[in-house]
């Protein structure tokens, strides 16, 4: 099974990505929800942030309070490092069974949005950037969101560059266009993913 890294930056178009992906009857492994699964209650991730930042970390019913969270990471990088050295392994490994247990497919997607930032290029053999213009990630998020654009700009700074992500990218679709102009490249690549396996 070939195992495919999905990322690209905010707003580019990974979630319709996605979407096109499971209708196409691709199985798809999405690092967010596993990194809300690792941290939920009863987990160790939980636990062991409870050690290291306190009761605080925590809300009334239990579950982990994640705006303090992200206020005091925001706040405080040696926070942040001690995050996620609790977190990624745990991501990492939960990415690594669901692979496994795909099953017999031509490929599966993992779809990353910090696939680059957080290292996690080795666990796949192909790297997939969703990419677009800059403006329209822009456009894009102040459209969906209704984040004002000083916040969108701070995100895409936090992020790799565009130029870092088209370097490191196995292959590229490009998402400036129209939705069925997307698809259709979606579907070639489709095709181009299962003949893979086959060779």
């Amino acid at each position: 099974m070939l195992k495919v890294g999905l990322t690209g930056g905010i707003g580019c178009g990974k979630s319709t990505a996605v979407k096109r992906f499971r209708e196409l009857g691709v199985p798809v492994i999405d690092a967010d929800i596993v990194a809300r699964e690792v941290v939920a209650p009863g987990q160790s991730a939980l636990r062991e942030i409870v050690t290291c930042f306190g009761e605080q970390a925590l809300l009334a019913d239990g579950s982990l309070n994640r705006s303090w969270l992200r206020q005091t990471i925001f706040a405080d990088r040696q926070a942040l490092q001690q995050l996620e050295s609790i977190l990624h392994p745990r991501i990492r490994t939960e990415i690594v069974q669901r692979m496994a247990e795909c099953g017999d497919v031509a490929y599966a997607i993992v779809d990353v949005p910090l696939l680059f930032e957080k290292s996690y290029r080795q666990l796949f053999d192909r790297v997939l950037v969703i990419d677009c213009l800059p403006q329209q990630q822009r456009e894009r998020v102040v459209l969906r969101d209704g984040s004002d654009v000083e916040l969108v700009d701070s995100i895409m700074q936090s992020q790799v560059s565009r130029e870092q992500r088209l370097q490191q990218a196995d292959e590229i679709l490009e998402n400036s266009s129209s939705i069925l102009d997307f698809y259709n490249k979606i579907d070639s690549l489709h095709k181009e993913y299962t003949k893979f396996i086959d060779t």
